[in-house]
């Protein structure tokens, strides 16, 4: 693994808040989001070819938003950690039942 350096700079609070937004959105921790935002930058906005990961993004009501951040927050969860979990249950259970 390549050795890693710490990167700090003010920046605009209402850049800093688009910014968190959005990786939230992207489930990533902020070293991962800052690393793939800075890569897609200096490769001139080309992916990476080995990544085989994909999004999958959707808005929720507002309540179910709440509920959800309560949850994850009570019990130490990530957002990205917790709906892959639904996910892969959901199809294992579909084919357990074919």
């Amino acid at each position: 693994m390549e050795e890693k350096k710490n990167l700090c700079a003010p920046i605009p609070l209402s850049l800093h808040q688009r910014l968190r937004a959005e990786q939230e959105r992207r489930g990533q921790t902020l070293a991962d989001y800052i690393t793939d935002i800075l890569n897609e930058h200096f490769e001139g906005g080309a992916k990476n070819m080995g990544n085989t990961n994909r999004t999958i993004a959707f808005q929720v009501p507002e309540e179910l938003f709440d509920r959800l951040k309560d949850y994850l927050a009570k019990h130490g969860l990530k957002q990205k950690d917790f709906i892959l979990g639904l996910i892969e249950r959901e199809l294992n259970d579909a084919v357990d039942a074919e």
